[in-house]
């Protein structure tokens, strides 16, 4: 009798596990925005600064080994038809759905002056587009450190933190 009770417990464990996916959540990345609300022009350095700060930020989710990302290129005629992701989540999420994603990845960097920029993410479920985690930070400078301090302080204490948001 033990060990038909032992392959019965065995059996209803097994079946009542839930199936889960191997690995990190296929993520859609989107592209980090730019937000120039300053009275300042954008300068090329603050546009390299974006691009640089986009891979960085992919970069990071890749090698925290939480995100596996989706390949968003053949999508990127669809992206720049619509409105960006900041300022259209929902079609954001629906891009990321077609491109298989489970997870997206919303971020961007407004820019109030020269001496003060934020940095902002947000991570999102794509099939319910509830906010799985997410942050801002305020950097004080507008220099290739100060950016790359702002992400390294927004990933460690806002994304790859423990405490889901």
């Amino acid at each position: 009798m033990g060990k038909v009770w032992c392959w019965m417990v065995l059996a209803m464990t097994l079946t009542a596990a839930p199936l889960r996916a191997e690995g990190p959540p296929p993520t859609a990345v989107f592209d980090v925005q730019l937000v120039n609300s300053s009275l300042a022009e954008t300068t090329p350095e603050e546009a390299a600064r974006v691009a640089r700060l986009g891979g960085a930020l992919r970069a990071a989710l890749v090698k925290s080994g939480r995100y596996r990302l989706v390949d968003m290129r053949p999508w990127a005629a669809k992206l720049a038809a619509q409105p960006v992701p900041r300022d259209c989540p929902p079609c954001a999420l629906e891009t990321a759905t077609q491109a298989g994603a489970t997870v997206a990845v919303i971020a961007w960097v407004q820019k109030v002056s020269n001496l003060i920029l934020n940095l902002n993410v947000s991570i999102r479920d794509v099939a319910t587009g509830r906010v799985l985690k997410g942050g801002s930070v305020d950097i004080r400078g507008n220099t290739d450190e100060s950016w790359d301090r702002g992400l390294k302080f927004l990933l460690e204490e806002h994304v790859f933190d423990e405490e889901v948001r």
